[in-house]
């Protein structure tokens, strides 16, 4: 599309809206306004024209200050309640200091659109510019009840502080790249999960197109949900009856497949529990532990490959017992080790100490080995507990225990 004939026919410009949806009320709670132009008689979208470095800046804000109007008219006529998502350029945001942007939304405002219901989304590879500036231009916005989004966030690592000291309302989270790299993708997940936790914002999963990525974003923390799966952008302000699934129906076997794992899980660390209980007899001492752990070999041969004994203080008092192509061996070069500064470790013994009862770990990949495994631990004494490292393929082989 030539840009000189989208400035001189604005008339065929129109918006369209893509529906977002709660994870709360499993209802659409807001729409995202997209851009798209008529050309003879086919309906085309101006991402192009926007994300074109060659198209001056004074023609986007003029689309997009189109498009902004004619959206609040469409939702001020149907008197809907909904969020207004609105894409914005930080540059072209910064060159005016917001103002053309902000008076427009005043006088909306006037009109009975409060400034609450608008979210403006900000890419994070923006940050690129004059981040200062931006920063103070947001904050400014925030002063009117204006919803800040980080769109395509985790796209730069580096970024993380940044977006800490932004402390944005929203951090849009691009589901396409979970097919790429699915581990990596994860982590970037868990990590910007604590973010959002820290600062108190929440998350949206965007471009969610099938059923797997929905479940993801619903279990990963997903307080916004958008995306194909759920409705393509529509120039009608689609109703939670029009979304081409049933979310309500969806959660439903999320949460039934979820406390089956679960279940599962727990079903698990009481069958281990009842094995070692039967062996309790057999523990007397640190100074015995390794002869403790010869008689764990047989019960545990099928889905473990190493077993040791550490002290309340972390230390290692038993050698490594390890299997190697189908055989236990014992590594007393181990005996001494001090585990005390992995996470969560301490915490998870005080809490075996108090509880007297097994814990099983969430899934981890194993420093040696860079295998995904889980470790069940349990309580000896006030002094002394047990672990015992899950296989990959004991846990791939119960779906209970290869998902999180």
């Amino acid at each position: 599309m030539d840009p000189l004939d989208i400035i001189d026919n604005m008339d065929k410009v129109m918006p369209v809206f893509q529906p977002i949806v709660s994870a709360v009320s499993h209802e659409v709670i807001g729409y995202e306004l997209l851009g798209r132009y008529e050309e003879q008689g086919d309906i085309k979208s101006l991402g192009s024209f926007f994300n074109d470095p060659e198209v001056p800046d004074e023609f986007k804000t003029e689309v997009d200050q189109r498009l902004l109007e004619m959206a609040l008219d469409r939702l001020l006529a149907k008197n809907s309640s909904c969020l207004l998502f609105i894409n914005r350029n930080a540059r072209q945001l910064m060159a005016g200091d917001g103002e053309d942007f902000l008076k427009t939304l005043l006088e909306y405002r006037k009109r009975g659109f409060p400034l609450e219901r608008i979210v403006l989304e900000i890419t994070e590879h923006d940050f690129n510019d004059d981040f200062d500036t931006l920063n103070h231009l947001l904050l400014y916005f925030k002063t009117y009840g204006i919803q800040i989004a980080v769109d395509h966030v985790g796209a730069k690592s580096s970024n993380i502080d940044r977006i800490r000291q932004l402390r944005p309302h929203i951090l849009k989270i691009d589901m396409s790249n979970s097919r790429q790299q699915p581990d990596a993708f994860q982590d970037i997940i868990h990590s910007l999960s604590m973010l959002a936790h820290r600062i108190g914002a929440k998350l949206l999963y965007e471009y969610i197109e099938d059923n797997h990525q929905l479940y993801f974003a619903w279990k990963h923390g997903g307080h916004y949900y958008q995306g194909y799966y759920l409705a393509h952008p529509d120039p009608d302000l689609l109703s939670t009856d029009s979304l081409s699934i049933h979310i309500g129906e969806k959660v439903k076997d999320f949460v039934h497949r979820e406390k089956a794992m679960v279940s599962g899980r727990l079903a698990y660390t009481a069958r281990s529990e009842e094995k070692l209980k039967r062996l309790m007899n057999k523990w007397h001492s640190p100074n015995e532990a390794d002869r403790f752990i010869s008689n764990l070999l047989e019960p545990f041969d099928g889905e473990s490959f190493r077993i040791y004994i550490c002290n309340s203080d972390g230390e290692q008092v038993s050698s490594n017992f390890r299997k190697t192509a189908g055989h236990w061996l014992s590594e007393p070069d181990q005996i001494g080790s001090h585990w005390a500064f992995r996470p969560y470790f301490l915490e998870n013994m005080m809490l075996m100490k108090a509880s007297h009862k097994g814990r099983l770990s969430d899934i981890y990949a194993d420093i040696e080995t860079g295998e995904m495994i889980r470790t069940f631990s349990y309580p000896l004494s006030d002094e002394c507990f047990l672990f015992i490292d899950l296989s990959y393929e004991f846990i791939s082989e119960n779906d209970f225990l290869l998902f999180q």
